[in-house]
């Protein structure tokens, strides 16, 4: 029998997304990528709240954070796959 495999992420923030994230994107020449991993017996996550960041400039963001279930290979192959997806949201970079 195989493992479940679930995929939970939280709200978009639609300020981040606009045409002007887009052109600050294309114009870095390097990037950060943040990011959290944790692993837990499957159900026992209740709710996922957004990570809040500290801007150089004094702003705020926030990193939708993700839970993936499944056994060790399902999680690798469904985090390979975000990550592959979230670079193609950048084709510029």
């Amino acid at each position: 029998m195989g493992h479940r495999v679930t995929i939970f992420s939280g709200r978009i923030n639609k300020a981040r997304t606009g045409p002007a994230a887009f052109i600050k994107m294309k114009f870095m020449a390097n990037l950060t990528l943040v990011y959290g991993l944790r692993l837990l017996p499957e159900g026992e996550v209740t709710a996922i709240q957004d990570a809040t960041l500290e801007l150089a400039n004094g702003h705020q963001a926030h990193v939708t954070m993700h839970l993936i279930e499944g056994s060790r290979e399902e999680i690798e192959a469904q985090l390979k796959r975000s990550l592959d997806a979230f670079f193609d949201f950048y084709p510029e970079i």
